[in-house]
Order: C-alpha cells, then structure tokens, then sequence
C-alpha cells in the first residue's frame, strides 16, 4: 500500500462554490492522488463555511483511506445530496487528510483561482 497515495500540498489558492455560494478558499489545501485515479482536493475543515453542510448518514469504506463520513451542501437554490466527504479517522499512510473535506467536482466548482 505503500505509495498507492501520495498526498502533498495544493499550490496555489483554491476555491469551491455550489449554488452561487463559495463554501470555501485556501491556501493550504491538499491534493492526494490514489493510484492511477484524478487526483482530489482536500480542504482544510477551517477554509469551509461549515454553514452549509449538513451530515447525511452515507458512509463509505476504502481500504486505503478508511471510513468516509458524507455531507449535503445545503445552498439558496436547494440540496446537493452526498456532495462532500472526510476520513474521520483515515488509516496509516493517509492522516494528512484528517479535519479535511473534498467535494464531488462534477457536483460543486472546485478550482484553482
């Protein structure tokens, strides 16, 4: 499992937004690339306006990052279901994404500004 993930720091400032609202800007965002797979953006819990996330009960498991917990983004224009995620509790060799978030950017506008 070793070198399946790498994760380092995201260059540059990022953002993400959803229903016209930006959820959340950093500077110190992480990308983590999981083997042959796009890498994600993981935001640090600090950058999100955690205003508007709501936990669902979704849950996933990956045998290299542990147990995912969900969130809905909740905005004006209405609810993205299971939109954002974080490792509560990842796994040896990914704790640098503990108290971070990613989203779904087929769900939400991440980008690099």
């Amino acid at each position: 499992m070793t070198g399946y993930i790498k994760i380092h720091k995201a260059e540059g400032t990022w953002t993400v937004r959803a229903g016209g609202a930006v959820l959340g800007e950093s500077t110190a965002a992480l990308e983590l690339t999981e083997g042959d797979l796009a890498p994600t953006i993981y935001f640090p819990r600090e950058d999100i306006a955690m205003a508007f996330l709501d936990a669902s009960d979704y849950r996933t498991q990956c045998p290299h990052k542990g147990e995912a917990s969900y969130f809905d983004i909740v905005v004006k224009s209405g609810t993205i279901g299971n939109a954002a995620w974080s490792y509560e509790a990842p796994l040896p060799g990914a704790e640098r994404i503990k108290d971070h978030i990613a989203f779904y950017s087929d769900l939400v506008m991440v980008e690099r500004i």
